[in-house]
């Protein structure tokens, strides 16, 4: 088996053991036994639980960070607003698991280094989605539409039907909101993004 691919297995196990027992309660030791390997096997690629989880945002920051830097260099309008939710519908799905310890290990987060940047990515994903000029309400839907996605697949977890197919209905709300707002405030706050006159 490749580097490469242990590094991947040692990730998924981790991820599924701090998902199930919790991030404080999964020692290494307990890693390296799920895995099959020797804990100083394990040190090779990783010394510490919280060297895992950052080497699990670092892989979850590059979409994203590469989503950001798509979305600054295209026109404001909905469209774009539109094409951002759905291209971070994708990268959450992908990290559905990472999201699932993130919602279930929250005071964890808080105190890793890692969950800082994290919120920094979702602070710059807001200021994309939002609508400038908006009124209150509208401004909420804006950021309603991001938080849809991180909560809609953690409330649909006890609910029949395929990820694939939670992650379009999340979506889908997630667009309504955007579209609801952008329908109320499109060109003017679009003018307005632009440095053009209402």
């Amino acid at each position: 088996m490749s580097r490469g691919n242990t590094r991947q297995r040692i990730q998924d196990v981790a991820l599924e053991l701090f998902s199930e027992r919790g991030y404080e309660k999964t020692s290494l030791r307990e890693i390296a036994e799920h895995l099959g390997v020797t804990k100083a096997a394990l040190y090779y690629h990783f010394k510490t639980k919280e060297d895992i989880v950052i080497s699990l945002f670092e892989d979850l920051s590059r979409p994203c960070d590469e989503l950001i830097a798509w979305a600054r260099e295209q026109q404001p309008g909905l469209e774009t607003r539109l094409e951002v939710l759905r291209r971070y519908s994708e990268v959450l799905h992908d990290a559905h698991r990472l999201h699932r310890f993130m919602q279930e290990n929250q005071a964890t987060m808080r105190e890793l280094s890692i969950g800082e940047s994290f919120k920094e990515r979702l602070v710059e994903l807001l200021d994309i989605v939002r609508l400038p000029g908006a009124d209150l309400s509208d401004q909420v839907r804006c950021s309603a539409a991001l938080f849809t996605m991180h909560a809609g697949m953690f409330t649909l977890q006890g609910i029949e039907g395929s990820q694939e197919d939670k992650r379009r209905a999340v979506l889908e709300v997630a667009q309504d909101l955007l579209t609801t707002a952008h329908g109320r405030n499109g060109e003017r706050t679009d003018a307005a993004a632009a440095g053009e006159p209402g």
